[in-house]
């Protein structure tokens, strides 16, 4: 067993860590919430780990993205993810996947080759294009709601997406699973209604102003959410434990 693992080990035992070793776990956006799900992943000891997003960070992730830092400005986000997850464990096999998931690019993944799918992108049709992907396959997947325009991390909580209430995101979710024929998924959601942001984004123009990735495709720029340090992260923490407890049947 790794040193860095000892403490974990102590919790779920030998044979549990072997599993976590051995398991196969692809991240699709690595922003507030995902970026924090592969953190909590490769502390965990997951031994192979995608991780999937085509956006760069900015200055305006720093408040809340585990990897946004003033020197990763303008860097690839899963360049930056990689040797984080690298940096915490290095016998962790991490693949990078520069892209978003669209259906230009759905034909790259094979969903029956990874042990567990976590879904932590913005937007509806590729949560779920990636729903359908990963059940068709037979893939565990968890997927997260929404987590901007929140302030209470206590707030937040796991599910099946018919159980889900307040978070709007999850409110057109259940329609669209309904109307797919999707019986089941789990999520992570957050029952704190959300605020109106006091204060209109930035006027300024370019990426500055909005960022790429940080809205869904179909937003108005008035519509960019407000977002603080502390929600997203609890969110993806909770979805790397869940992860973690299915992987090895706790």
């Amino acid at each position: 067993m790794h040193n860095q693992f000892v403490r974990t080990q102590m919790l779920l035992g030998a044979d549990a860590m072997a599993k976590l070793e051995q398991a196969h776990v692809i991240v699709f956006g690595i922003g507030g919430v995902g970026g924090a799900a592969v953190e909590a992943l490769a502390r965990a000891g997951v031994g192979h780990i995608d991780i999937v997003d085509d956006d760069v960070v900015s200055p305006s992730n720093i408040n809340r993205q585990i990897i946004a830092t003033t020197s990763s400005v303008g860097r690839g986000k899963v360049e930056v993810m990689a040797e984080r997850v690298r940096d915490i464990n290095p016998s962790c096999k991490v693949r990078c996947h520069t892209c978003f998931y669209l259906p230009a690019t759905a034909d790259r993944f094979d969903f029956s080759s990874y042990d567990y799918v976590v879904d932590a992108v913005d937007t509806v049709t590729a949560k779920l294009q990636l729903v359908k992907a990963a059940q068709q396959a037979g893939a565990p997947i968890i997927s997260a709601m929404g987590t901007a325009n929140k302030l209470d991390p206590t707030a937040i909580a796991v599910g099946d997406i018919y159980e889900t209430s307040i978070c709007p995101l999850a409110r057109i979710m259940r329609k669209e699973c309904r109307k797919r024929g999707i019986e089941h998924l789990k999520v992570v959601f957050s029952t704190e209604p959300a605020m109106r942001p006091v204060e209109a984004p930035p006027a300024a123009e370019g990426p500055e102003a909005v960022p790429q990735g940080e809205r869904p495709q179909h937003a108005a720029r008035r519509d960019l959410p407000g977002s603080v340090s502390w929600v997203p992260p609890v969110a993806g923490f909770t979805m790397a434990g869940e992860v973690v407890k299915d992987l090895i049947g706790l």
